[in-house]
């Protein structure tokens, strides 16, 4: 059975990155010496928080495998683990960048976008989809209604990067997933935000389907904000 550090080894190297210290920026960490020191170790003990900063980041990695070497690696695709030499040399070799496998959620199996955004691993994945060169992504959904058509319709998928900031995290005019508060009932949509005229503790929701009316909002109502990075329309023909 390969080490842990061998397998955190393949993991940055399949992930794309060009050394341990581009990986360990992508975990958060001021300093990559966490993950040097666990790449030069020999034994096969991981260290739990690193364990638990990798899969929180990347969602797509299988934790059985990260810890014990058994399973997938991620994304229901198997992949073979390389030995440590070989590890050495593709790390001079110039290779395409890791398309992120983006766990696709079923919003009606699950409790609400807020629900959702707080307890990932507790909310299981329908599917993974992978875009090449996609920016980092947290999830996808699928959409309903039409208050964003043309540009989106019922059924197609969205693929999210959550705002843990809501007050300070907005980007005026690009679109976003929003769970609103209406008298204690959750209210989903997808909508383009705008700045209010009512001033800083509003935001003004505005859709691409000019038969619904532009609403303006308090922030402080808003439960959960995702801003929306990429979306897919499966055509078929009956």
């Amino acid at each position: 059975m390969y080490n842990f550090n061998s397998r955190l080894a393949y993991l940055i190297d399949l992930l794309g990155f060009k050394n341990p210290n581009e990986f360990a920026k992508s975990l958060g960490y001021k300093s990559p010496e966490k993950i040097n020191r666990l790449l030069r170790g020999s034994n096969n003990k991981p260290s739990f928080e690193v364990i638990d900063d990798i899969l929180s980041t990347y969602k797509q990695v299988n934790a059985r495998w990260l810890v014990s070497g058994e399973g997938e690696v991620m994304g229901g695709k198997k992949h073979t683990l390389v030995s440590d030499s070989d590890i050495k040399y593709r790390s001079n070799i110039k290779t395409n960048k890791f398309a992120e496998s983006i766990p696709l959620y079923n919003l009606e199996a699950t409790a609400g976008i807020v629900s959702l955004f707080e307890d990932h691993k507790h909310n299981n994945p329908i599917d993974y989809i992978q875009v090449p060169n996609l920016p980092k992504c947290d999830g996808a959904i699928y959409i309903t209604g039409d208050s964003m058509y043309p540009l989106l319709k019922s059924g197609d998928i969205v693929i999210y990067k959550e705002i843990k900031d809501v007050a300070n995290g907005i980007y005026y005019g690009e679109m976003y997933i929003i769970s609103i508060n209406l008298d204690g009932d959750e209210f989903v949509s997808v909508k383009f935000l705008q700045k209010s005229d009512k001033g800083e503790d509003y935001v003004k929701l505005v859709s691409e389907n000019k038969h619904h009316q532009p609403k303006d909002i308090a922030i402080k109502s808003i439960r959960a904000l995702a801003l929306v990075k990429a979306s897919i329309r499966i055509n078929s023909m009956s």
